[in-house]
């Protein structure tokens, strides 16, 4: 099982404190660093500084760490054309020597759209540019160098593209797809997804997703592996006190994380990701919302990780 740190700048972040819990992950021995890709916070509250470019943080963080995955949870495909998201993508995972991942979504948050100008289209239409998105870029990463990509769709077109530059992992940066949906979503992930990943639900919810993703890729004759993974928000601390405060830090009230999140005790925790392993899950995302509380990722490391 390997721990990934998820964080959600969009909250009120800058880049030198993500760059400080990247920092420390990486010591720690957390497998990778992911962040959010928003443009307004979500929910009431202090905006602080802003949110923050997901894709020029990534690439800071690729040249100020050196062993740690890099990728977004997930990047919408609203945001960025495929064109332009292939390049930037591919750059980062250059300048990180190899490290980088891409979570991949059709968007949802429509005020954040419409706060920044950019055209948030019918749930349809988004779905149908995500899967056009998805054949684009793994298209362009694909295509052998010396030769082009065309590719004609109802959204996008592309003309004779040197495909250009390639990332420095091969075939590509794995693709992460990831929610609940009972029927586009599980055949997408099927066709495309290096991992699929279940954000924010109960055992049982996930389990059921996790079975579609299972018939949709024998329906599609998938032979490759896919990873499963899961996102949860945690709160972890050494007494109920410890537990609480971080829950609340975490925007929830600690009974309601214990039961639908990673809210305990370094032993509660590990045995609910253990209980996660048992579906399948090789990779818990743990949601870190208090980005100054670097002694929760100390314990984490010390008391959960060598339990996992």
């Amino acid at each position: 099982m390997k721990l990934r740190i998820f964080t959600e700048p969009q909250q009120g972040a800058t880049y030198d404190e993500l760059l400080t819990v990247a920092q420390t992950a990486e010591r720690l021995g957390f497998d990778a660093f992911f962040r959010s890709d928003h443009y307004l916070r979500i929910g009431p509250g202090d905006p602080g500084p802003g949110s923050t470019d997901a894709w020029v943080t990534l690439a800071g963080l690729a040249r100020e760490t050196s062993t740690i995955r890099l990728g977004t949870l997930v990047t919408p495909a609203t945001f960025r054309y495929p064109g332009a998201l292939a390049i930037s993508v591919a750059q980062v995972d250059r300048m990180s020597g190899g490290r980088v991942e891409l979570g991949l979504g059709t968007g949802w948050f429509d005020t954040e759209h419409t706060a920044y100008g950019i055209p948030f289209p019918p749930l349809g239409e988004r779905f149908a540019r995500f899967e056009e998105q998805l054949e684009i870029l793994t298209g362009l990463w694909g295509t052998p160098v010396g030769e082009t990509f065309s590719f004609e769709g109802a959204h996008y077109r592309l003309a004779d593209s040197p495909a250009l530059p390639k990332p420095e992992q091969s075939p590509r940066p794995p693709i992460i797809i990831g929610g609940t949906g009972a029927k586009r979503t599980p055949r997408l992930a099927a066709r495309f997804a290096d991992e699929y990943n279940v954000p924010f639900h109960t055992l049982d919810d996930s389990a059921a997703a996790f079975g579609r993703i299972r018939k949709a890729c024998e329906e599609e004759g998938r032979e490759r592996p896919i990873v499963f993974s899961v996102a949860q928000t945690v709160a972890v601390g050494t007494d109920e006190a410890e537990i609480a405060r971080r829950a609340r830090a975490a925007g929830h009230e600690l009974d309601a994380l214990r039961a639908n999140g990673l809210a305990g005790t370094p032993a509660e925790v590990a045995d609910k990701i253990g209980r996660f392993a048992g579906l399948g899950v090789d990779r818990v995302y743990l949601q870190v919302m208090d980005l100054s509380d670097l002694d929760q990722l100390e314990l984490i490391a010390a008391e959960v990780l060598p339990r996992v």
